[in-house]
């Protein structure tokens, strides 16, 4: 029986909107190298090959938490793992990953 929810999709402007407002929970699943290369600022770092759902921000009842990898594969997987481990909030992604972010103009940060 799968009980996974449907995902939904989070558009750039929503994304942007929410972590202006601080309503977000920005969780980037890429890979150590990736994420130090460059990611949204302010994003908690979860890489899939690790993947810990008791790592994420409980549940919060004023906040979205959103998950982000490259182009939207890896955030689906992620997704997957933290409902089968539970976390039904956990059910939203941005699709167009950091590609996505990076196309539309928007900045990085990395760690050095």
């Amino acid at each position: 029986m799968n009980d996974l929810r449907p995902y939904n999709d989070i558009t750039l402007d929503d994304l942007k909107a929410g972590m202006s407002d601080g309503t977000i929970v920005l969780v980037d699943v890429r890979e150590a190298d990736e994420y130090a290369a460059g990611h949204i600022q302010g994003a908690l770092f979860n890489p899939l090959s690790q993947f810990e759902t008791d790592k994420l921000p409980p549940p919060l009842s004023d906040k979205k938490i959103i998950i982000y990898c490259r182009s939207g594969r890896r955030s689906i997987t992620a997704m997957e793992k933290a409902q089968q481990a539970g976390r039904t909030d956990i059910d939203t992604h941005y699709s167009g990953g950091i590609l996505g972010w990076l196309d539309a103009g928007g900045d990085v940060t990395t760690d050095k």
